[in-house]
């Protein structure tokens, strides 16, 4: 595979130096960007990190020195369809995908990138939000990592009883009509934290870090997206369904979640760990969608425990479990 290089916004608040990023093709031929940082001293491996909807790499620069300073390596993706990725619609405020599968594509480019060059190993996985689901997916497909970790992982979208039937049948309905890149009702054009104020925000309870997250967007409107198309939370519900019937890897996993979650189905966390051997939920208390952008408190002690799961030097056989 061949790769260029490709922009990495550093003078972004929150992101660290020495980062490298390139541009790399996916077997079905999108565009995607891929950033990884190397620690200086001795390096335990490689942590993949996967974002959730709607993110892009520089987010997740706290993410990136955090593990820096545990000795790990970090790699992070643009999915297609935001950030700096080839977007799929001419209207690029648009969160799209035509098959949920189609992330495995990008899954295998940024691996190619990782394994190109040289990397450290063992290679670890953070899966969030959407990402989560990806992740999933992607290990259960054998990724090759030693451990995974997911935060908030979308394993199912929070819907209320009375809306999840019709968010199901407009989903379905809508593409076979022509309609499929309409978004869904409530949601918008722009990004969530463009239109709403800290205040009862569903992200974080640390003020600086949802500021981050707006200057970020201000100074590079180009890197974020508004609400998902009809078409994409179609794939998004059947994924979660598809998933739910899989069996678990056999892979050491810790999986965080929020007490103040309202984004995803945390039944379906919940359901997916209790039978998960080996693997722990680990609900943080105070904390909302994105425990990795909460508080330093919460995010010190997640990250203490992270580096407890990437140390432990367990290189379990791949036997599937049931779900």
């Amino acid at each position: 595979m061949v790769t260029t290089p490709a922009p990495l916004f550093e003078e972004m608040a929150g992101v660290p130096s020495g980062g490298l990023a390139w541009w790399a093709r996916t077997a079905d031929n999108v565009r995607i960007r891929v950033a990884f940082w190397r620690p200086a001293g001795a390096v335990h491996g490689t942590v993949l990190m996967f974002p959730g909807r709607t993110e892009y790499i520089e987010k997740y620069g706290d993410t990136v020195d955090s593990l820096a300073r545990r000795g790990f390596a970090t790699l992070v993706v643009d999915w297609r369809g935001q950030g700096l990725a080839d977007r799929l619609l001419d209207d690029t405020r648009l969160g799209h995908v035509n098959l949920f599968t189609d992330y495995q594509h990008d899954v295998d480019a940024a691996l190619r990138v990782a394994r190109e060059f040289g990397l450290p190993q063992p290679f670890h996985l953070i899966g969030h939000s959407m990402g989560g689901a990806i992740g999933l997916r992607a290990v259960m497909q054998g990724l090759p990592v030693q451990s995974c970790a997911f935060t908030g992982p979308m394993w199912g979208i929070y819907m209320s009883p009375v809306v999840r039937p019709f968010g199901w049948a407009l989903s379905h309905v809508a593409p076979i009509m022509g309609m499929g890149t309409r978004l869904p009702p409530s949601t918008r054009y722009e990004g969530y934290v463009q239109a709403q104020p800290f205040e009862n925000n569903v992200l974080t309870g640390d003020r600086g870090m949802y500021r981050m997250m707006q200057d970020h967007i201000a100074m590079h409107p180009e890197l974020g997206i508004g609400g998902p198309t009809l078409v994409w939370l179609r794939e998004a519900l059947n994924e979660c369904r598809h998933l739910a019937h899989q069996a678990s890897p056999n892979l050491p996993c810790v999986t965080f979640l929020g007490e103040k979650e309202t984004i995803v189905d945390c039944e379906a966390v919940h359901q997916r760990m209790k039978n998960w051997p080996g693997g722990t939920l680990d609900m943080v208390k105070a904390a909302h969608h994105e425990v990795l952008m909460e508080t330093p408190d919460i995010r010190a002690r997640i990250y203490d425990r992270l580096e407890a799961l990437f140390r432990t030097e367990i290189a379990k056989p791949r036997k599937a479990v049931p779900a």
